[in-house]
């Protein structure tokens, strides 16, 4: 039987002793979690060095007040604002390239993601995976082999990074679907918040990697990533199992996940009945086949958390790609920055994301409302950043506190919505706790987002010529709008918890 299933990893056939009844149940769903992360992490390490090597891809921006007070002539600008960069990006119109190759890459991300989602929910997400992850290295390679062949030519990195755009969109899907496999819905919250932190944690490896080799030339910065993941990748092959049936486990959970969805369908208000019960007409709740794409976008819930996720992600990604630019060109302390101390500088933003991440899947657990916990850390995250923008340059202390802060209240609704909420949304009643529709709903939810996140990095490299004051302005703006999304189903969560008597303050006074 287990020879005919292929989800099953072969490093379980070549240490047998990994197998039940040798090895439990818990023991797999930690190796699932810990063999996803890897996976993930590596993702983000290897999409870090565009980041890295923007400053020195791109113009050096030197004093832009003082001579603007000057009114130099525009041929003075030119040759006295710009230091040499590396043709195409250098120039006065180096940052608006610099946003144009990050645009290639997240709007074929982005797309992509739509198809993996479908993909990914109709073959096997353990070869799905190592497939995209063994494109994701090569093509990051290949982006950094352009510094040794000496390429010069835009057309070379946009092509670049759109097929690597297209082999990354295959990691999230997959990697949500299996560990929504593994567990049920008890404290998936904290659980997936604190896998989650694979983001921040891989960013903050490819930060260090890239800006520990960069002295060297910047397409090593590229190039040990790319084999990173490619290693990563063998490992994922070897080792991970894609749902429990596969290592002759149960599905944990699932009687009681279903038990908790009913009652939800029962007590949900009259719009959401009749939405809900067209689709159950046209869904056999016992079937394993894959929801269609359209009946996906239909569940409730999943429209309001993706168009949220479209201005979440806008602002992660802004701060993904530009954050190690923006310190190296503003002075902290009356100091600018080195390349290599900017690009481990702005990893403090994807610490502050890891507890964000944790302490939001931990609120939701404690409230069960992910909406009103996302609202929450959204608003908060306004006057952080915007503290951060006008007290970051005060002095080390100062930018590091702030950041840490931003990264935390930024990071932590996005990385809510794109684990933990988009794991509820495409396990719930409505598909009969049908794992098979999970990736196509994570990749709606996520794919969306990475609209936004392809956005905003191409606008921040247009508005960043304007000022750094108007690309902070465009992120409060679009946190603002985030928030919004979640209003309607906020309320709804509030209403729900009134009537139940499940609120936390309600429950305090009856125990």
């Amino acid at each position: 039987m287990q020879s005919k299933n292929p989800s099953l990893a072969p490093g379980l056939n070549l240490f047998p002793g990994l197998k039940p009844p040798h090895k439990t149940l818990a023991f797999h769903q930690i190796l699932v979690l810990v063999v996803t992360f890897l996976a993930y992490a590596s993702f983000h390490a290897s999409r870090k060095p565009p980041s890295i090597v923007k400053s020195v891809l791109g113009p050096n921006i030197q004093s832009n007040s003082s001579i603007i007070e000057s009114n130099l002539n525009s041929s003075i600008l030119n040759s006295s604002l710009f230091d040499t960069g590396w043709a195409p990006f250098d120039g006065p119109r180096g940052t608006h390239r610099l946003g144009e190759i990050d645009l290639a890459f997240l709007s074929a991300y982005s797309i992509g993601m739509y198809f993996a989602g479908h993909i990914g929910d109709r073959i096997d997400l353990r070869h799905f995976l190592v497939f995209g992850m063994m494109g994701s290295g090569i093509f990051t390679i290949v982006f950094g082999l352009g510094y040794w062949f000496n390429v010069h030519v835009l057309g070379f990195f946009v092509a670049v990074q759109v097929v690597s755009g297209l082999f990354q969109s295959v990691g999230w899907p997959c990697v949500v679907a299996v560990v929504g496999n593994w567990f049920g819905k008890a404290k998936r919250g904290l659980i997936m918040g604190i896998w989650n932190s694979h983001t921040s944690v891989g960013n903050i490896i490819g930060s260090v990697v890239a800006s520990g080799v960069l002295e060297f030339g910047w397409g090593f910065s590229f190039v040990v990533p790319g084999i990173l993941m490619i290693v990563v990748g063998v490992l994922v092959y070897m080792f991970l199992v894609v749902s429990p049936e596969d290592a002759g486990f149960d599905s944990p959970g699932k009687e009681i996940e279903m038990d908790e969805n009913v009652d939800k369908v029962e007590n949900s208000e009259e719009n959401v009945e009749s939405e809900k019960a067209g689709l159950l007409e046209t869904e056999d709740s016992d079937s394993l086949a894959a929801i269609g794409f359209l009946e996906a976008w239909k569940l409730p819930g999943v429209a309001p958390f993706a168009f949220c996720l479209f201005f979440s992600k806008l602002v992660a990604y802004t701060f993904l790609y530009w954050l190690p630019f923006y310190i190296r060109h503003t002075a902290v302390a009356g100091v600018h920055l080195s390349h290599k101390t900017a690009g481990i500088l702005s990893t403090i933003f994807d610490m502050g994301g890891v507890f964000g991440g944790i302490s939001a899947g931990f609120i939701s657990d404690v409230i069960e409302a992910r909406a009103v916990t996302s609202i929450v850390f959204l608003l908060l995250s306004i006057p952080a950043l915007i503290f951060y923008r006008i007290y970051g340059s005060v002095s080390m202390f100062a930018n590091i506190s702030l950041m840490f802060l931003s990264g935390l209240l930024v990071n932590g609704p996005y990385a809510l919505i794109t684990t933990a909420v988009a794991t509820d949304l495409g396990t719930q009643t409505l598909v009969g706790g049908n794992s098979r529709a999970l990736a196509t709903v994570t990749a709606i939810i996520d794919g969306t987002g990475s609209v936004g996140a392809a956005l905003g990095p191409l606008l921040a490299g247009y508005i960043s010529t304007r000022g750094w004051n108007s690309v902070f302005f465009m992120l409060i703006l679009s946190i603002f709008l985030a928030s919004l999304f979640l209003i309607r189903v906020a309320r709804t969560e509030i209403k729900e918890k009134f009537r139940e008597g499940k609120w936390f303050w309600n429950s305090i006074d009856t125990h």
